[in-house]
């Protein structure tokens, strides 16, 4: 078997080829956040001297099953889980000095879930087309990431909460160290991500630590705006060590904490049998913490904290349309209670009465969309809120906070819609992944992604924009055709059956969130 072999600042590593490409996998990038060091800041790898097997991937973080999910098959985390879960890997062509662009993958799961290894981000297509360089990683997720207990403990456990954050800040700087031995470019490294990808690509854009880390970032449904204030995750992690038996007066008990116990905990605070109510049933997510995220991340890059970065950003026509399953009462709303409904959740995430805000809002909601013919259901209505709320907006957001700065910002909206159930999940939030690593076939999920030669001109253009934007910072080029700038006509490609450019997607919408004040940024 051909064993390539390269040696990285850490140690050799000896990796396989495949398919005329060179795989290194489970490199370990920090070292295992256990013991000790859970909680902790990732730490440095200790140095190998023999050569390192890198031909098997590394354990994914621990995590609970998929709970919500339009394709199990497509989302699910093969091999092993362990805290030991920090490990990256490589997907080459050559082993040169040829300086290709690189392209960093950061995995979505809300932060509960996922790893860099799910088959639909399979690199191989991606890499094989493009002639880059696919680097892709796990990181720790929820109570093992994202669990603020300094100021609980009094600072006996300095966790920010931002671990999970500075994993992938530490694993940008071992592809500034070491990609160039793999035959990337480290002058040219593009990170992207989709759903909590790219929401931790909107912390990396204000994060001190990630300057220079990235000179590209493509978001995928997803930006600046999800996080939460520190005294929020307090309260979180105060309820976890309730919900945990343990007291944040004892450390070491708390440092001893099985892994079962953990996941029990984030089970029962993302159950609404079992959640507390006050902290919303995502309570694990990144922490405007006065250090790593030093202030709202979406005021950061309005202030130039990520000037000369290039950006894509954009999100699904239909986010939310696959949850509505796990929405009760949804088939029984009324327009009165959906703006009861949004109003109790972005409230409770502002902490005040914001009724005025979103009857406004509903009613605008109600008109855009009786005029081009949509449904105005009022449980399709309030769908339509918490998507774009969550993810249209934020990289509405994101693409106007960036362009007054030196880079290039472009936006997009997912248009396809999936043929799954019947088509009655629309463009759904993920669907665009498949596209993107051109991965349909290999996944077998024509099903899910649709078949003929739309589907297919489809994927061509997603990836050939998405490698155009790698290489040059702009998606215009072979196969991608003309992608204007977002600009100040806002100028949005379509992505569908046809791929075309519209001025200010959806504007009335976007004002109408603007004249609330775009309520409850923080939280999914």
């Amino acid at each position: 078997m051909n064993r390539p072999v390269v040696e990285t600042t850490h140690g050799p590593v000896a990796g396989v080829r495949e398919d005329g490409l060179h795989f290194f996998r489970g490199i370990p990038y920090a070292a295992p956040p256990v013991g000790e060091l859970r909680w902790l800041p990732p730490q440095p790898a200790t140095p190998w001297r023999e050569v390192r097997d890198a031909t098997a991937f590394g354990p994914a973080c621990p995590q609970n099953p998929i709970v919500i999910s339009t394709a199990a098959h497509l989302e699910r985390v093969d091999g092993d889980r362990s805290e030991d879960c920090l490990h990256l890997n490589v997907c080459t062509p050559g082993l040169d000095d040829a300086r290709r662009p690189v392209m960093v993958w950061i995995h979505g799961g809300g932060f509960v879930m996922g790893a860099g290894t799910m088959p639909l981000n399979d690199p191989r297509f991606l890499v094989a087309r493009g002639d880059v360089v696919v680097v892709s990683l796990n990181y720790r997720m929820a109570t093992f990431g994202f669990l603020r207990l300094e100021g609980i403990t009094g600072g006996a456990i300095p966790a920010t909460g931002n671990e999970g954050l500075l994993d992938q800040v530490a694993a940008l700087e071992w592809v500034r160290d070491n990609i160039a031995r793999f035959g990337g470019d480290p002058g040219n490294v593009t990170v992207f991500g989709q759903s909590a990808g790219a929401i931790s690509i909107g912390m990396l854009l204000g994060m001190p630590a990630a300057n220079g880390l990235l000179h590209r970032g493509i978001l995928q449904s997803g930006a600046c705006q999800t996080v939460q204030p520190a005294d929020l995750a307090d309260r979180i992690a105060a309820f976890a060590l309730e919900s945990a038996g343990v007291s944040p007066e004892d450390p070491a008990a708390v440092r001893a904490l099985p892994v079962e116990r953990l996941l029990e905990v984030e089970a029962r605070m993302s159950n609404p049998a079992t959640a507390n109510p006050e902290l919303g049933l995502t309570p694990f997510e990144p922490i405007v913490d006065g250090r790593v995220i030093p202030g709202p991340p979406i005021d950061a890059v309005r202030g130039g904290s990520a000037a000369g970065v290039d950006l894509l950003v954009g999100s699904t026509l239909d986010e939310y349309k696959p949850y509505g399953e796990t929405f009760e009462g949804l088939e029984d709303m009324d327009h009165a209670t959906v703006v009861a409904a949004a109003t109790a959740e972005y409230g409770r995430i502002e902490g005040r009465d914001l009724t005025p805000d979103i009857e406004a809002l509903a009613e605008a909601y109600r008109d855009a969309r009786t005029a081009k013919g949509l449904s105005v259901d009022p449980g399709d209505l309030y769908l339509v809120l918490e998507g774009d709320r969550n993810f249209w907006m934020q990289g509405v957001m994101a693409a106007e906070a960036q362009t007054p700065h030196p880079g290039r910002v472009f936006h997009y909206v997912f248009t396809w819609e999936s043929p799954w159930r019947d088509g009655a999940f629309g463009a759904y939030h993920g669907l665009d992944s498949g596209f993107v690593f051109g991965t349909i076939d290999a996944t077998n999920s024509r099903a899910q992604h649709g078949e003929g030669p739309d589907a297919d001109a489809l994927a061509a253009f997603c990836q050939d924009a998405w490698l155009n934007f790698a290489r040059t910072g702009e998606p215009n080029g072979p196969g991608a055709g003309h992608w204007p700038e977002y600009g100040p006509e806002r100028n949005t490609m379509l992505l569908g059956a046809r791929q075309e450019v519209a001025r200010d997607f959806n504007g009335p919408e976007r004002r109408a969130w603007e004249a609330a004040g775009y309520p409850a940024i923080g939280r999914m």
